[in-house]
């Protein structure tokens, strides 16, 4: 008995590092986006033929482009970019998910039936196939790109959502509200809604970071964010071509979407473990 309050004693005292580290990241890589949106050491799109290909130096961080454009401001203004459009993907999927997730995972019957064969049929092709039809049928840009991917996030969202109110639903404190009269829609949102809120989380770590690289790809393949526009997708696409005479260029907006991405892995996995830590508790 003393053996196993020791342990728990250690183990919620413990430094929850993929937690402090993934916050870490997460918020330099969030600082420098909003910050690039505003704000740059050089301009974006100023171009110089003298400056063509420079390595980086304490002038050019991560040095110079084709066109002579400092790769560092493109990099800062690009995971703006990157981020923002990301952030609205999940906005309007997390959303979508919340109303579509709650309102068939509480009531049931033919509604959810319907709504959940829809999810299966969406689910049956690829997300990223089904984003490339989306944005071959309205066009590229950044607007569409946020509208194609936000659909097709959606249905990853309704089910989780949608388990977690048919989990909840039968609760004691849910049928202690109905026997008191509580109406459905303060049900839903006020006692239900925030108690999926750790689990919700997690999924919105995740779908952000499914975002970052889809957006990424898209704007690689140039249907995605356009030039003069920076992202660090179409960033990639133009670095391309000069692999091996300026390394630089491609590795600067590559590095900068794995450390975005796994920031917000490491994010997401410490919220998931400081959850675990609490409900043990």
């Amino acid at each position: 008995m003393t053996n196993k309050t020791n342990e728990k004693k250690v183990h919620s005292g413990s430094v929850n590092w993929y937690l402090w580290i993934g916050l870490f990241m997460t918020v330099t890589a969030v600082c420098m986006a909003v910050l690039g949106m505003f704000w740059t050491p050089y301009s974006t799109t100023a171009m110089s033929a003298a400056e063509r290909f420079h390595a980086p130096t304490w002038r050019h961080l991560f040095g110079t482009d084709n066109f002579g454009r400092d790769i560092f401001s493109r990099v800062m203004h690009g995971a703006g970019t990157t981020i923002v459009v990301s952030a609205f993907v999940v906005l309007i999927s997390g959303s979508l998910g919340i109303l579509i997730g709650a309102t068939t995972g509480y009531f049931g019957g033919i509604l959810d039936e319907a709504l959940m064969r829809i999810v299966d049929a969406i689910n049956g092709f690829p997300s990223i196939l089904l984003a490339l039809v989306m944005i071959s049928l309205l066009g590229s840009g950044r607007h569409n790109l946020i509208l194609s991917l936000g659909i097709v996030f959606t249905p990853s969202f309704i089910r989780i959502v949608r388990s977690e109110f048919i989990r909840l639903r039968d609760a004691d404190y849910i049928r202690r509200a109905r026997l008191m009269g509580v109406g459905r829609a303060r049900i839903l949102f006020v006692h239900i809604l925030p108690n999926i809120f750790s689990t919700f989380w997690v999924s919105v770590m995740i779908g952000f970071n499914n975002a970052i690289l889809a957006e990424s790809g898209m704007s690689y393949l140039g249907i995605g964010v356009l030039p003069p526009d920076a992202s660090l997708g179409n960033m990639l696409s133009d670095a391309q071509g000069y692999l091996t005479r300026a390394p630089w260029y491609a590795l600067s907006p590559g590095l900068t979407i794995v450390w975005i991405v796994l920031g917000f892995a490491l994010l997401s996995e410490g919220i998931r473990r400081s959850g675990e830590e609490v409900s043990h508790e």
